[in-house]
């Protein structure tokens, strides 16, 4: 009989998925969720919900780590190399700001990035057409096509688990991820000062 447990998972574990992020046991005490109108029928759902997005980030990390193992990156690099494949699929001329820009880091660290980089032959640049003060930076060919071919190509699993939705389907995934976004925000938070225990 097939079982929507994730595989592992062992419910009788406190260290489980299915435990971890139940409500039952991360707000036993009803201090967080107010679970009015909720009945145990719902409650199991939104369990299993819980837990599902928690599988999907621990298979997300894995693939992150696997692309970074295999690709000899750190995180930044790929983002960078992720990047420089979107500006050419869109006929974009990724500057060094524009790096910058996009990865939301430094000047100095962009430049520091891409001479690492570029000493270990994934990237080229080659001057700006009409900025002669710039320089346009390429992902090297073989390069792209590794990681095309490898992560790229695990990645675009999203858009098949998505094409497995109907029109309608869809639009409850987004509207759900956009409010779960929204909950999660931190604009306009302030939690007040640390406990005691965590001051330096």
């Amino acid at each position: 009989m097939s079982s929507n447990r994730p595989h592992g998972d062992d419910p009788s574990s406190g260290t489980s998925p299915s435990r971890l992020f139940s409500l039952a046991s991360s707000d036993a005490r009803g201090e967080l969720v107010d679970r009015e109108g909720l009945d145990e029928e719902d409650v199991v759902q939104i369990d299993r919900l819980m837990a599902a997005i928690s599988a999907l980030r621990a298979a997300e990390r894995s693939l992150s780590e696997a692309s970074r193992r295999f690709m000899r990156l750190g995180e930044t690099d790929m983002r960078a190399l992720h990047l420089l494949i979107v500006c050419e699929n869109t006929g974009t001329l990724a500057t060094a700001g524009a790096i910058a820009h996009g990865l939301g880091i430094s000047s100095a660290s962009t430049t520091t990035l891409l001479d690492r980089l570029e000493r270990a032959g994934h990237i080229r640049r080659t001057p700006h057409p009409t900025d002669r003060r710039a320089l346009v930076v390429a992902i090297d060919p073989a390069t792209r096509e590794a990681a095309v071919r490898t992560v790229g190509r695990q990645q675009a699993g999203r858009v098949r688990a998505a094409r497995h939705l109907d029109t309608e389907e869809r639009e409850v995934v987004i509207g759900f991820l956009e409010d779960m976004t929204a909950q999660l925000s931190l604009d306009g938070l302030d939690w007040g000062p640390p406990p005691a225990g965590s001051r330096g």
